[in-house]
């Protein structure tokens, strides 16, 4: 089922970040999501160290993760936000994601970014996380690059029996992947990222476009990154309406109104998706308090 369905004018998903989290505490989360249909769907991110706290917290890797999770749940669509394109080769990461399709019946979401790269200047916490795993950190536009790169390289996965690949930083021969995804042409491939030259990547090949919300940016600054994209999708002649407007926003359990105000003010910027990201540690029956204090509110009050 696609993200967006016409009887719902928003809908809305459920991400928990495992960081600083024991195992049991996310999974206690996702079966009482898989219960409540209000909610569509769930997320994890794709770190391999703490982004915050102590430095020595527990991360469970994401895919890893998600799969265990596609097989104690059975109705929520789920995903990385995002998978982070630089901490596995393009193949071995198309092999993983069907294997998650396949484990959860077709309900996996493809979410995938550029990932860390090397940044001018500011705090960049990739530089620690790459280091400690070995991984080279690229240039912005290397990074990009690898990005488009693996989008194809998924697109071929999903839809060939058998084919080569010669780009820039990647060469297969004789690749197969069976099974393949359980949808045909593969999972709904969902990019995140707000830059101008990720927007036009995101105008060529995403189905579902998300994009930081509040606390970190507000529904203006949203709008405005909308309009950038829209003008990629004059640009190559695709309906921008295609592309369903997704954003992530941080609960505060302090105060729910001012949370649903941001759902409100998001909605009224064209965000058909909102991922509600729920912050540590978990109160008890997290997914039914999300559905009673802004869910069920916000569609009440008409969106």
């Amino acid at each position: 089922m696609p993200i967006d369905v016409p009887h719902r004018t928003l809908r809305f998903g459920v991400k928990t970040t495992p960081m600083h989290l024991a195992y049991d505490e996310i999974v206690r989360v996702w079966e009482e999501a898989d219960e409540l249909p209000e909610l569509d769907d769930a997320w994890l991110w794709d770190h391999l160290m703490p982004l915050a706290g102590p430095p020595g917290g527990a991360v469970l890797e994401g895919w890893t993760l998600l799969a265990a999770l596609a097989a104690r749940t059975t109705r929520l669509r789920l995903g990385l936000l995002v998978t982070s394109n630089r901490l596995r080769a393009p193949a071995h990461l198309g092999k993983i994601a069907t294997t998650v399709d396949v484990i959860s019946k077709g309900r996996l979401i493809m979410g995938l970014g550029v990932g860390g790269t090397r940044q001018p200047d500011g705090p960049n916490p990739a530089v620690a996380e790459y280091a400690a795993y070995g991984l080279p950190l690229p240039s912005p536009g290397e990074g990009l690059a690898r990005l488009t790169e693996t989008i194809n390289i998924l697109r071929r996965m999903w839809t060939e029996e058998v084919f080569d690949h010669d780009g820039l930083f990647t060469t297969l021969r004789g690749t197969r992947n069976g099974p393949g995804p359980v949808r045909a042409g593969g999972p709904q491939l969902l990019l995140g990222g707000w830059g101008d030259r990720t927007l036009r990547i995101i105008a060529e090949h995403a189905d579902i476009w998300n994009v930081p919300g509040p606390p970190h940016n507000g529904a203006d600054w949203i709008a405005e990154r909308a309009r950038v994209l829209e003008a990629h999708c004059a640009a190559i002649g695709r309906d921008p309406a295609e592309i369903t407007r997704s954003a992530q926003i941080i609960v505060d359990y302090a105060d729910p109104a001012a949370t649903r105000a941001h759902v409100r003010a998001l909605a009224a910027a064209g965000i058909r998706h909102v991922v509600l990201a729920l912050p540590r540690p978990y109160p008890g029956n997290a997914a039914r308090w999300l559905v009673d204090e802004i869910v069920t509110p916000v569609r009440e009050n008409g969106v």
